[in-house]
């Protein structure tokens, strides 16, 4: 009977030495687990220099960035280089080339800088320019809208005038890689002005490649002297 009450007692007090350690040992067990938890870059089983090479890979293992944030503002057309020929129907159907850089991003604003030149080969038309568009919406939107200012010199035969250029353009991005837009234009040099000049513009582009576009640009131009028309067909290079 003694012996038989002797283990008892001496189960129950190692049940509860048991019970009294079990937070401590339950708790060294998960700090051992954390360590032995692997880093995102040792899950990624990838060589070191790989990883210093990607700052996608960088961003990626030091947070998760936010994609839709990023769509939002990823633009949705791109910056080009144009290289054109002209042809003015008003003026007898001159023929001319056209030099030009679209929307030069400036930062990731919605700030864009273009500049352009059109010239007739026997100097009876001479267009040249260059134009700030703040764009109102996020860039990676289908479709934007921007005011513009800017300075605009214009020849029309023995007709000339320059000033500074107000407007807006509204951009309809058909593709967000820069295959497809469509934009439209209305802007005046010296409104209000007795040479006040308007200019409405429609340009339309596609991809061929990657990087290389077809576009045209069919543009008016109003004055109190004459009223003149342009015609466009561009090669662009997509940056």
């Amino acid at each position: 009977m003694g012996n038989r009450l002797f283990l008892q007692l001496l189960g129950i007090g190692l049940c509860g030495q048991i019970l009294l350690n079990f937070p401590v040992a339950a708790q060294e067990t998960i700090h051992a687990g954390e360590e032995n938890i692997d880093s995102p870059q040792d899950k990624l089983d990838l060589p070191p220099e790989i990883i210093e090479d990607s700052p996608v890979l960088q961003r990626w293992l030091k947070e998760i960035p936010d994609v839709l944030e990023d769509i939002r503002r990823d633009p949705s057309f791109r910056t080009r280089l144009q290289l054109g020929f002209a042809l003015f129907p008003s003026t007898e159907s001159a023929a001319g080339i056209n030099v030009g850089v679209k929307d030069i991003f400036i930062g990731r604003t919605g700030l864009t800088l273009s500049a352009d030149y059109q010239t007739a080969f026997n100097g009876s038309r001479v267009s040249v320019g260059t134009d700030l568009h703040y764009f109102l919406f996020p860039l990676g939107g289908y479709v934007n809208f921007a005011p513009l200012v800017g300075y605009r010199y214009v020849q029309s035969n023995d007709y000339f005038t320059d000033g500074v250029r107000v407007g807006g353009r509204l951009m309809l991005a058909l593709s967000r890689t820069g295959a497809a837009d469509i934009s439209l234009s209305q802007s005046f040099i010296s409104p209000g002005g007795e040479n006040e000049v308007g200019i409405t513009n429609l340009a339309v582009g596609y991809a061929v490649t990657s990087q290389l576009r077809l576009s045209t640009e069919l543009e008016q131009q109003n004055s109190r002297e004459a009223k003149d028309n342009r015609v466009t067909i561009n090669l662009e290079w997509m940056l």
